[in-house]
């Protein structure tokens, strides 16, 4: 799994798709490149042209026995460049690409039970199109009918982006650098349980629920979060290297990204086969005890390390004993875990 992922990253990252920004003769490039990844995998994607932008979507559909679906996506658009450099993108969003390409692959040689599989790589979530008309993910909510598909008919869209790097610095146990977060799931009936019972059975990767109100929308499922699809996002937070010259693929944590793909290939499996007739989305639910369990989880083992840590924990503790029994914290305490959050990940960059 891992050469045929490594292929495509390096090559998304070459100074031949110099950055792969929509519409330019790089981001081009790269749609070729995905494009043609996604068919060697076994399946036959569209190209869906957004328009001013000059970007396009691309989107596979496998069909299940049912007709409703599971969205798996990852935007493989990043910042361009100039003539002095230009901006590789290797965690952001290559990395979510290699890993959404081998997901396919899975699928496609073996279909899911229930639901069928919408895999999509978006164009044009990079600035200035990003949380505009002109962004990729948006265009595609609007226009899902391009695919044969309804909107309403998603029950759950699962994003990844910058899901490439281990998480902190290296020395720090296995656990922690291996964590990939999952926010969202408690936005829909059912989809936490799915998450924890899956967290920790694929070697290689550790998935920790955290609320997806801590940090603001970052990525491709705003878009259906503003539509009521029930949605997961992927993430492990953003590294030092976040849109820099300096995001190249030698950084990237090869072993997580295979172990990422195995675990994303499972979780999708499991969507699909829910046996609810349509998963409920909850707008209003929040799970702020999640987001304290891994922050506990993950400052742990530091503490004994960093003062900054010890109080993090300390805080922490003292916030979960304040959640109520829904895993809520009074509103008054509403940003405190935000700000933890914030706090970790500029101390794990």
């Amino acid at each position: 799994m891992v050469e045929p992922m490594k292929t495509l990253v390096e090559e998304l990252c070459s100074k031949a798709c110099a950055g792969r920004a929509p519409g330019t003769e790089g981001g081009l490039r790269a749609r070729q490149l995905v494009r043609d990844a996604l068919r060697g995998a076994g399946t036959d994607p569209i190209e869906q042209a957004i328009g001013g932008s000059k970007g396009a979507n691309l989107i596979a559909t496998l069909p299940g026995d049912i007709d409703r679906w599971v969205l798996v996506a990852a935007h493989y658009d990043h910042l361009g460049g100039n003539a002095q450099t230009f901006y590789p993108g290797a965690d952001d969003n290559a990395a979510a690409v290699g890993i959404l390409v081998e997901v396919a692959r899975g699928l496609a040689a073996k279909r899911a039970d229930g639901r069928g599989v919408i895999v999509a790589a978006f164009d044009a979530e990079e600035p200035p199109y990003f949380l505009t008309g002109q962004m990729g993910s948006e265009y595609f909510a609007k226009h899902t009918r391009d695919a044969g598909v309804s909107v309403d008919g998603i029950d759950l869209m699962i994003c990844m982006d910058l899901v490439g790097h281990a998480l902190g610095p290296e020395g720090l146990p296995g656990d922690v650098r291996s964590s990939l977060f999952a926010l969202g799931a408690e936005r829909s009936t059912g989809t936490s349980a799915i998450v924890d019972e899956l967290a920790a059975k694929e070697p290689g990767v550790v998935v920790r629920r955290i609320d997806a109100e801590v940090i603001p929308p970052l990525s491709d499922y705003q878009p259906f979060w503003e539509r009521e699809v029930p949605f997961l996002f992927l993430t492990a937070g953003r590294s030092q290297r976040y849109h820099t010259p300096e995001d190249t693929p030698e950084h990237l944590d090869w072993t997580k990204m295979s172990a990422t793909a195995r675990w994303l290939e499972s979780m999708v499996r499991r969507a699909c086969a829910r046996p609810e007739a349509r998963v409920a989305f909850d707008a209003k639910k929040r799970d702020d005890a999640s987001t304290l369990r891994t922050f506990l989880d993950l400052v742990a083992p530091l503490a004994s390390l960093s003062a900054m840590a010890a109080q993090g924990e300390r805080t922490a503790k003292d916030l979960l004993a304040q959640c109520d029994a829904r895993g809520r914290l009074p509103d008054a305490l509403s940003a405190a875990p935000r700000a933890l959050v914030a706090a970790l990940e500029s101390g794990l960059a």
